[in-house]
């Protein structure tokens, strides 16, 4: 009934709805929380999705997966802070959580200098899940960080054959570029806007380090 109501343009009823369940089933308010969020997400409505999760973690405040979706969205906005403040949250209920594990160890990497802080969450991260491509994408982006280069190509070489994601292609061609394979580099990530045309990560990549290519 959301899809219905968001495909008609009619996001306020499809609010209504959400709201209309979560009054009836409270068994499922986090799911609902979840899904509004979601919703507002999709239609950019950033500001109003980031309020609705604020709510409804002052309702249960050691809920993960309303902390983690909140993380997320603080990330997208900028304010790492917070973002910081719900994943080290999680990680106080589990320690060894991998996804928030890998997640604050992946923005400190991509957005600080915290970079040997970093390695260390990514690597919990990875002893947690061993061989889990998004990790090994996230452990090879501190490698290039880090300035270690080879190693970086390594692990994204092994994270983009099991995984390849545009975000995998734009830091396994970042790397490549680097090390001085420009015409590898091209290769994937057009085969990456193949597969996403207009994807922003790899535009902005390639925007970066060959805008001609574009």
């Amino acid at each position: 009934i959301t899809k219905i109501y968001q495909s008609q343009g009619r996001l306020e009823a499809a609010r209504e709805h959400i709201n209309d369940l979560r009054q009836r089933y409270p068994e499922h308010e986090t799911r609902l929380y979840l899904l509004e969020s979601e919703l507002l997400h999709r239609n950019r409505r950033y500001e109003d999705a980031h309020s609705l999760l604020s709510d409804a973690i002052l309702q249960a405040p050691q809920q993960v997966n309303l902390l983690y979706a909140r993380s997320m969205l603080s990330e997208k906005m900028g304010n790492l802070a917070l973002m910081e403040q719900d994943l080290l949250s999680i990680l106080e209920q589990d320690p060894e959580n991998a996804t928030a594990l890998n997640a604050l160890g992946y923005v400190l990497a991509n957005r600080t200098d915290r970079l040997d802080e970093a390695h260390q969450l990514i690597s919990r991260a990875l002893a947690a899940k061993p061989n889990d491509p998004a990790i090994l994408d996230s452990l090879g982006w501190v490698e290039f960080r880090r300035g270690n280069l080879e190693k970086a190509l390594e692990l994204l070489t092994q994270a983009y054959e099991q995984f390849p994601d545009p975000e995998v292609a734009a830091h396994l061609g970042e790397v490549l570029w680097q090390l001085g394979d420009n015409q590898q580099a091209l290769t994937i990530w057009k085969e990456a806007l193949k597969a996403t045309p207009e994807n922003p990560i790899i535009l902005e990549t390639m925007k970066r380090l060959a805008p001609a290519a574009i």
